[in-house]
């Protein structure tokens, strides 16, 4: 798809998105405003995302909220979400914590505004390394990561400790987007501590999101600490990808990976490469982006996996069925785990681990025919509360039910109301990579082990720009050989297919 050309927009603060709103006092907006400082009493520095969320179900399918002089546009309704995916009208829009990453990635393929040209240079080189060819290429190497996640979680059990499931999906997801992208092996699993490349990006990520909290005429005194070691952060990410790539080039070059492809394709058309910085944040946004989503996502999977045994016991026999004792499932027997899949994406639902999205108009416009939006004005879709919608997802759209998913309720729902990766031209290039890495994953955990949740524990959600559960450990119990069903998709007679999800509204 071609790309949708904009203006620069304005490099930080936003200023001046109310005049690409000309009605915007049509528009609530939480109460308790206090003049030039906007909504701040209403403000949850810790966990802003739910703050908005809650605000979201006080005032609707749009509303606005404001902070020392911008004001901020959000939605979450189906219609106005729909009209907004609209690619003829609406463009991605680089704003709040994602420009706020541009001094470490630049104009990466997550961070570029849409007017760079490298956006499109590098999509179009990179966007072969996810077709089917080279996912097939890549499930060799997930299988051997996922080895390692097993092996340990083998030691765990057997010193009767419960595993930290967040701490070991990172691990895991960040070993297979190194090695099956980039050739290379952190050792994360022969580390009791994060390496020091997770630090720097978590780092990263949560000093993005404190920038959005702060004025910014006072980032630079309230924030001298952290905007220190936001800097040496960015400098152990920048020095690890050189010498990634360095010893790349000094080999000579690897068997055709990402890294590959980024060093020596050319533009099929403009016979253009992408220069060794655009390289540098290239990798720098796979590595960061392409693991700490999908490690967010399979924590939550998990954890509602082991909350809900009557659908982890019908994911399980759709396991033994499908993969029987084989041991090393193929690459076509992943997309036959159905139902595992509908774990997925009811988990994503819930908790989609990139929170929101921003769209942009292209031309004056006006969206859902209710609101004139002037070229360059802006909103942020809430992808929780767009999951979360009534008129979607029915009166029960905060219960864990897999069953929304099956063939017949997808086919049911109008477009544009499931948006865990984004949408358009702009949305995540390795979509496909990361729901097949997770799907692989969540069968070969639960054809491995049973999973007991703490019975104190209740889901808290800590967010540095993405989502990930905190503090969740679960305890195993291994299984022994599968028993394979017969016929069916593995559902256990009589088995519930939804359960009550353990988190009323967001936040708890």
């Amino acid at each position: 798809m071609a790309e949708t050309r904009t203006a620069p927009p304005l490099p930080k603060g936003f200023r001046g998105a109310r005049h690409g709103w000309p009605e915007l006092h049509r528009i609530p907006h939480p109460p308790n405003r206090l003049p030039l400082l906007g909504d701040v009493l209403d403000a949850d520095r810790r966990t802003p995302v739910q703050g908005t969320l809650r605000h979201a179900r006080r005032l609707g399918p749009i509303f606005r909220r404001k902070a020392f002089g911008n004001e901020f546009v959000f939605l979450w309704g189906a219609r106005l979400a729909a009209d907004i995916a609209d690619e003829s009208r609406f463009a991605k829009h680089v704003g709040l914590g994602v420009a706020n990453l541009r001094p470490v990635a630049g104009d990466g393929l997550f961070t570029a505004y849409n007017h760079e040209p490298n956006w499109q240079l590098a999509h179009d080189v990179l966007a072969p390394g996810f077709s089917r060819e080279a996912m097939e290429g890549y499930h060799t190497a997930m299988l051997d990561v996922a080895g390692h996640l097993t092996d340990h979680w083998d030691r765990q059990l057997a010193a009767g400790r419960p595993v930290d499931v967040p701490g070991d999906m990172t691990k895991l997801t960040l070993e297979t987007i190194a090695r099956t992208g980039f050739g290379h092996d952190f050792g994360s699993f022969e580390r009791d501590r994060p390496h020091p490349f997770v630090t720097a990006m978590v780092g990263t990520l949560t000093y993005a999101q404190r920038l959005n909290t702060v004025p910014p005429p006072l980032a630079g005194l309230l924030l001298r600490g952290p905007t220190r070691r936001n800097a040496a952060d960015i400098g152990y990410l920048n020095r690890t990808v050189d010498d990634l790539v360095r010893a790349r080039r000094e080999s000579g070059g690897g068997d055709g990976d990402l890294l590959d492809r980024m060093l020596a394709t050319t533009h099929p058309h403009s016979g253009e490469r992408l220069s060794p910085l655009n390289v540098r944040r290239q990798v720098i946004t796979f590595l960061v982006a392409g693991h700490e989503t999908t490690s967010g996502a399979l924590s939550f999977a998990l954890h509602y996996l082991s909350r809900h045994p009557e659908v982890a016991a019908r994911a399980r026999a759709e396991v033994d069925r499908v993969w029987g004792d084989t041991p090393a499932p193929g690459y076509d027997q992943v997309a036959k785990l159905r139902y595992v899949r509908r774990v997925l994406d009811e988990s994503l639902r819930l908790w989609p681990t990139a929170p929101a999205f921003a769209r942009e108009a292209v031309a004056d416009t006006v969206l859902a025919g209710e609101h004139p939006m002037r070229r360059g004005a802006w909103a942020l879709v809430l992808t929780p509360m767009l999951h979360r919608d009534p008129e979607v997802w029915g009166a029960d759209a905060e219960r864990f039910d897999p069953d929304r998913f099956d063939a017949q309720a997808v086919r049911a729902r109008a477009p544009h109301t499931f948006k865990p990766f984004g949408t358009g031209a702009r949305a995540c290039i390795g979509r496909q990579f990361a729901l097949h890495e997770a799907t692989l994953v969540l069968g070969l955990l639960l054809r491995r082990y049973a999973l007991e949740p703490d019975p104190a524990y209740r889901l808290r959600v800590t967010e540095r720009l993405t989502l990930m559960p905190e503090g969740l450990r679960l305890r195993l119990v291994r299984r022994g050989r599968p028993t394979v069903p017969a016929v069916g998709d593995g559902a256990p007679e009589g088995a519930e297919s939804a359960a009550r999800c353990p988190v009323h509204g967001t936040g708890d």
